[in-house]
């Protein structure tokens, strides 16, 4: 069985080069959610239509998120034996020319040019890695994402893929492949920043001959979008993580749990899922080991706290996403009774990584606690946006003046909205925090699932932080009262605030408020749910003292009535 993946391996091999040094010109086009939100539909149709219309052969692949979602849509060109060539902001109008100059006339469309990779480029074009979104970018989970085709198999192991699998269930022990994971430092990136090592130990420790590794991949936080980004562009690294996985755990099933609606991470999953089935990697006896693992796609609602894990298994179960009392944990009773784990789409995705080249190999990025590195959705009053995977240790201001190009239109940066809507707001003087989960947490804000959101000198805090406690408010699920009526509260009086019609009192009562939705709610969503307040107030007191004293906003956002979420669907 070993032979049988050497030759799937060659053969993969010998697809690739076909691809990457044949006859025929390849074109790659970003085909994600930002890709497609940018118009990349429009442009992979115009592309199509102008290579029949002049009869050109060319293969045609539409990719995931480069992470330049800035430059969206992205298309590059690579001719045999010639650089890639990428152009950013593609418009249908543009398409004649690129294909007249790059594909008819061989020579790249200079002046459309936004970046190379490889050798000898458009004279004046820089390289890709010099690109302000990719300097310093150290890339092990988004390592082929927007360079191989998610639908295709065949890319994904000419690249190593599998390879990981098949070294562990053929050379190493469960224990063993535990082992590296240990050795690594991962920890969970889902928000708890849990040690990875640690939570698989409590379910390999369980003999039941039933049990389940779920991924998350609810992703409901506004401004996080790496876990759809992953699933968009690279599949095939998150279910041979989930094999892992269930190889280190003893585990026998997986679930991908995704939000419905998020059309395009759903299909490739389902479609990755598939072709592994057909390739063998995923089912009975993989590589004739005796190692059975198999996976499936499960969805859920509308509901951002299905994210919970136990609320994330109730929904895979059918029924209303809602947390569980705990104990007991899901690693003793979990999914339909049976020991669980339940890991974040990041999290799973660097353990190929991890067990291709060994523990160490990870634990060697990073600092002290905060091993390996982070993936980043950049958004909001930035030059550069979008997805970026940097080494744990470097600080919020390298992250946001170096990789994000600092703020447009000269206005200064006064705050970062981090880790959710759970998470907190730091103010602009706080930049010099290291990507750290400790750090972060100390200063009263959390990496969470890797979301920043930027916010310029024209935002109110105190309205920035009514938006995210109404967010929270309509999504808590209701069913513990600390959280349901906590959140509304909360969200009445940040109202009362921003309408000027505050009473000295209600900071006092927020307080209360929040230290007992943190003592008495049945999960994270309540029991973190004070945080954007919390945070607020400490580095932004002042903002709220004009609101409340003076009885007025310094840059004018809540002279706009305000209108929280109707209710009525719930």
């Amino acid at each position: 069985m070993g032979a049988s993946f050497d030759r799937v391996r060659a053969e993969a091999g010998e697809r690739w080069s076909a691809l990457t040094a044949g006859s025929v010109p390849w074109i790659r086009i970003g085909d994600a959610l930002c890709g497609k939100a940018a118009g990349a539909d429009e442009v992979t149709s115009a592309i199509r239509a102008e290579l029949e219309s002049r009869s050109i052969e060319a293969t045609v692949s539409e990719v995931g998120c480069l992470g330049l979602c800035y430059a969206e849509p992205l298309v590059d060109v690579t001719l045999p034996g010639g650089p890639r060539v990428f152009y950013g902001n593609v418009t249908p109008s543009q398409v004649p020319a690129i294909v007249d100059s790059h594909l008819v006339r061989g020579e790249p469309a200079a002046d459309l040019a936004m970046a190379y990779a490889g050798e000898d480029g458009p004279e004046g074009t820089p390289r890709l890695e010099d690109l302000a979104m990719f300097k310093g970018q150290v890339r092990i989970a988004l390592r082929n994402s927007g360079n191989v085709d998610p639908g295709d198999i065949h890319q994904y192991i000419a690249g190593g893929g599998y390879g990981a699998l098949h070294k562990a269930v053929t050379t190493m022990t469960p224990e063993e492949t535990l082992e590296q994971v240990n050795v690594s430092g991962l920890r969970g990136r889902g928000g708890a920043a849990f040690p990875t090592a640690v939570k698989w130990g409590f379910l390999a420790r369980s003999s039941d001959p039933v049990k389940y590794i779920l991924c998350n991949c609810e992703e409901g936080d506004p401004g996080a979008f790496n876990d759809k980004g992953i699933l968009e562009g690279d599949p095939h690294t998150l279910l041979e993580g989930m094999l892992l996985a269930g190889y280190a755990t003893g585990s026998n099933y997986g679930y991908v749990f995704i939000r419905h609606g998020h059309d395009g991470p759903i299909d490739r999953t389902r479609r990755a899922v598939e072709q592994a089935r057909e390739m063998g990697f995923i089912g009975e006896d993989i590589f004739g080991t005796g190692f059975s693992f198999q996976i499936e796609v499960s969805l859920t609602g509308d509901s951002y706290v299905s994210g919970e894990e136990t609320a994330l298994m109730e929904s895979i179960e059918g029924s209303r996403a809602m947390p569980r009392f705990r104990p007991p944990f899901p690693a003793q009773v979990g999914l339909f009774g049976k020991p669980s784990n339940i890991n974040n789409v990041k999290t799973l995705s660097y353990v190929p990584e991890i067990i291709a080249r060994g523990g160490e190999y990870f634990a060697g990025i990073g600092q002290e606690r905060s091993k390996g590195t982070a993936i980043l959705c950049l958004s909001g009053n930035l030059s550069y946006t979008g997805m970026v995977e940097v080494p744990l240790g470097v600080t919020l201001r390298e992250v946001i003046y170096e990789v994000a190009g600092g703020v447009p239109n000269g206005k200064a940066l006064k705050l970062l909205q981090t880790g959710g809507p759970l998470g907190g707001v730091l103010s602009a003087d706080q930049l010099d925090i290291p990507l750290d989960f400790d750090a972060m947490a100390r200063a009263g804000a959390i990496l969470g699932s890797g979301g920043i959101i930027a916010a310029d000198e024209d935002t109110c805090a105190v309205d920035l932080t009514r938006s995210l406690i109404a967010f929270c408010q309509f999504e808590s699920c209701g069913k513990c009262f600390p959280c349901r009526l906590g959140m509304t509260h909360l969200l009445e009086m940040l109202e009362r605030i921003c309408r000027f019609e505050s009473v000295p009192q209600d900071l006092d009562l927020m307080r209360q408020v929040g230290s007992n939705m943190q003592a008495g709610s049945l999960c994270g969503h309540g029991q973190l749910g004070f945080n954007p307040v919390s945070s607020a107030l400490k580095y932004f007191g002042d903002e709220f003292e004009t609101h409340m004293v003076e009885r007025r906003c310094p840059t004018g956002s809540c002279l706009r009535p305000f209108h929280a979420p109707s209710r009525t669907r719930r």
